[in-house]
């Protein structure tokens, strides 16, 4: 049961490299994503080349997006989902279901449909997990984060070793074990 909470569905080393058309042949046709390391390093608002790329693939391949986000700022968070042309949930809470909801409904989605996609175990993936959705976990874009995701990482770290140990967390087709411990 706690396996299930903290265990991502799968993993990615960043968000350009999620196979969106592997996600619509499982039935995901919704995506929620997270936005610091995640599509932008934390606290910047410079979206790459490579980010906007996918956004706009995916959506032109009929996914639909919306970010969800914890921060604190709604003006960079607006400006960022306005330059991808896809809405947001800002304040979002993670990991409380609320924000995923609230993300599903602006979308018009149901979770058997919908994916999140983040860099966190103990917001994207628990949060994910909790509201039934397909979660994604990817590598943060930097190092640089909000002192109490740092603390949270050596935590992390620890939920990461115990999932690989048990098998749980597959390297297959996501980030690498070099990738992974790297991450935490």
């Amino acid at each position: 049961m706690i396996a299930r909470l903290f265990c991502p569905t799968s993993t990615a080393p960043s968000l350009p490299e999620v196979d969106v058309d592997d996600l619509r042949s499982k039935g995901i046709e919704f995506l929620i994503l997270d936005l610091d390391n995640t599509i932008v390093a934390w606290q910047r608002s410079n979206v790459s080349d490579e980010v906007i790329r996918w956004v706009r693939d995916a959506r032109e391949s009929g996914m639909k997006l919306c970010v969800a986000s914890n921060t604190r700022n709604p003006r960079r968070l607006s400006e960022i989902a306005g330059m991808l042309g896809i809405p947001f949930v800002c304040r979002a809470a993670k990991p409380r279901r609320k924000a995923f909801r609230t993300a599903m409904d602006s979308m018009g989605a149901e979770p058997e449909r919908t994916a999140v996609i983040g860099d966190q175990i103990f917001t994207d993936v628990v949060g994910g997990n909790r509201a039934g959705l397909h979660t994604i976990l990817v590598t943060p874009i930097h190092r640089r984060e909000f002192i109490g995701t740092k603390v949270s990482r050596l935590f992390e770290s620890l939920v990461l070793y115990w999932l690989r140990r048990r098998g749980l967390l597959g390297t297959k087709r996501g980030a690498s074990q070099s990738e992974m411990k790297e991450r935490a």
